[in-house]
């Protein structure tokens, strides 16, 4: 089960073990503590997760890191987010609700923002040359409240 998440708070029901062999995937500690990293922090750089994951399993490898990431990208638990002026991709715990986000330009606080009109594609080109869209990306780019006050917006 894929867990429901709402500005940022995760539902405490998600099981990784659950949602790992729901999508065939083998269940290994290190794919658990990837997945368990990531409900807990969407957007989150690999980096960070594997930080996050460290300090569970030393030792464990960047490159295992992102490998695992790869496997739950392509098995849809997770879902890569590309942003504009981020450092290196995010991801999310893939949610298949074809949503947006809203980004802070000074900090990079990233934020979910439900689809425009709710199903996937929200959004139409004005020229499909063709193509059948499967998907709408929209990255909404802002300043946060935090930001703001501290006087960097």
């Amino acid at each position: 089960m894929i867990p429901d998440v709402h500005d940022g708070v995760r539902d405490e029901a998600f099981d990784a073990t659950q949602a790992l062999r729901a999508t065939g995937l083998r269940v290994t500690s290190q794919r658990i503590a990837v997945l368990e990293a990531l409900a807990g922090r969407p957007h989150a750089a690999v980096d960070e997760l594997h930080a996050a994951v460290s300090e569970q399993i030393p030792g464990i490898a960047l490159q295992t890191v992102h490998g695992i990431v790869n496997d739950l990208t392509d098995a849809g638990i997770a879902q890569r987010v590309s942003l504009p002026g981020a450092p290196s991709a995010l991801y999310e715990l893939g949610r298949n609700d074809n949503h947006h986000h809203l980004q802070c330009v000074v900090c990079g606080k990233v934020e979910d923002v439900p689809c425009v009109v709710g199903a996937a594609p929200c959004l139409h080109p004005s020229h499909d040359h063709g193509m059948r869209v499967l998907e709408a990306s929209v990255t909404f780019r802002a300043i946060c409240p935090e930001c703001e006050r501290n006087g960097n917006g």
